[in-house]
């Protein structure tokens, strides 16, 4: 069975890397009806485990922010270099 199938053993990286493979796959528009439905099934399933992997990191990031006195405090994680949409 391909790895990339198994996003809980896959590293973020990669089910990334093979989520932009998909899209430029089913964006040539030679791909089969039957292996674009496979392959977007396969996208969707890689980008909720990318998603919920950031969500993770972003919650540790978090969770680990602590004040000079020592207390923790939740500070959202705010990217800095945010490529915009379009």
């Amino acid at each position: 069975m391909n790895k990339h199938r198994k996003t809980g053993e896959v590293k973020f990286e990669q089910a990334l890397e093979r989520l932009e493979k998909i899209v430029k796959e089913m964006e040539s528009a030679q791909l089969p009806l039957d292996e674009v439905l496979k392959r977007y099934e396969e996208g969707v399933k890689l980008a909720k485990f990318c998603s919920a992997r950031l969500e993770e990191a972003q919650k540790k990031i978090e969770i680990l922010a602590k004040q000079a006195d020592g207390s923790k405090t939740l500070q959202p994680f705010e990217e800095k270099n945010q490529e915009p949409e379009g």
